[in-house]
C-alpha cells in the first residue's frame, strides 16, 4: 500500500508542476502569453497525469482488495513483480492513451483570435478557439474522456462493494473499523477526484459557462491535490496528536 502511496504523492507532485507554476507568473506578470507548443505541452503533460492518477487510485483500489478479501493470499499474490508492473502501468498508461487527443486537437486550424478564456491549456476552450467546428474531434473527445472516467470509477465501486461486503462478515468489530479505516481515506480521495472530473468532462464539457469551467478545474487541479497529503495524513496518529495541540480539541486516536 505504502509503494503506491508513494507513487501516487510523487505523480501528484508533478500533476502541480504542469500548471502551477505558470499560473503563478500570470499572477505576477502582465504579459499573459504561452506558445502553440508550449500550450500543447502543457495539456499533454496535465492530463497524462491526471489520467495517471485515475490509474492509480484504481490500483490501489485493487490493493485494498486483495489484503482485506485475501490476506492469506496477498504476500504470494502481489509479488514484486506485480506491483512493480502495475506501478509501471499506472505511470505509462496516461501518456500512452492522452497521445491520440492530444494530436487530434493540435490539427484543428486555428486562426485567431488566439485568447483562451482559461488559466491552463484546457482541451475544451482550446477546441473553441478552432475556427472550425470539427464534431468528430469532439465526439471522439468526449467519448474516450467518458469510457475511461466511467470504466475506472466503475473499477474503483465494484473493488469497494467486495471489501464493504468481506468486512461486513467479519466477527471482530475491531478487525471492521481497521479495515473501514484503512479504506476511508483512499475513498474520500477518490471521490474528491472523480466527483469534479466526472462533472467537467463525461458530459460535453463545452456547454457548461467559462466560470464554472475555470471554478471545477481549480479544484481537480488545485484544491484537490492539495487536500490529499491531509486526509491520507488523518489515519498517522502523530498527525492526528498534532492537530490535536493546534485545534485544542480532542481527536480520538486509533491504532491502525
Amino acid at each position: 500500500m505504502y509503494i503506491f502511496l508513494g507513487n501516487f504523492s510523487l505523480l501528484e507532485i508533478c500533476y502541480v508542476t504542469t500548471t502551477i507554476p505558470n499560473m503563478l507568473a500570470n499572477f505576477l506578470s502582465t504579459r499573459k502569453s504561452i506558445s502553440f507548443v508550449s500550450c500543447f505541452a502543457q495539456f499533454y503533460f496535465f492530463f497524462s497525469f491526471g489520467c495517471d492518477e485515475a490509474f492509480f487510485l484504481c490500483i490501489t483500489a485493487f490493493d485494498r482488495y486483495l489484503a482485506i478479501c485475501h490476506p492469506l493470499h496477498y504476500p504470494h499474490i502481489m509479488t514484486k513483480q506485480l506491483y512493480t508492473g502495475l506501478a509501471s502501468f499506472g505511470w505509462s498508461g496516461g501518456f500512452i492513451l492522452f497521445l491520440t487527443p492530444v494530436v487530434l486537437i493540435s490539427q484543428l486550424p486555428y486562426c485567431g483570435p488566439n485568447i483562451i478564456n482559461h488559466f491552463l491549456c484546457d482541451p475544451v476552450p482550446l477546441m473553441m478557439l478552432s475556427c472550425s467546428e470539427d464534431t468528430t474531434t469532439e465526439f471522439t473527445y468526449s467519448t474516450f474522456n467518458a469510457i475511461f472516467m466511467i470504466g475506472t470509477f466503475l473499477f474503483i465501486l465494484w473493488s469497494y462493494a467486495l471489501v464493504i461486503l468481506a468486512v461486513l462478515r467479519m466477527p471482530s468489530e475491531a478487525g471492521k473499523h481497521k479495515a473501514f479505516s484503512t479504506c476511508a481515506s483512499h475513498l474520500a480521495v477518490v471521490i474528491l477526484f472523480f466527483g469534479s472530473v466526472m462533472v467537467m468532462y463525461v458530459s460535453p464539457g463545452s456547454r457548461h459557462p467559462v466560470k464554472m469551467q475555470k471554478t471545477v478545474t481549480l479544484f481537480y487541479s488545485v484544491i484537490t491535490p492539495l487536500c490529499n497529503p491531509l486526509i491520507y495524513s488523518l489515519r498517522n496518529k502523530e498527525m492526528k496528536a498534532a492537530l490535536r495541540k493546534v485545534f485544542g480539541t480532542e481527536i480520538p486516536l486509533h491504532e491502525t
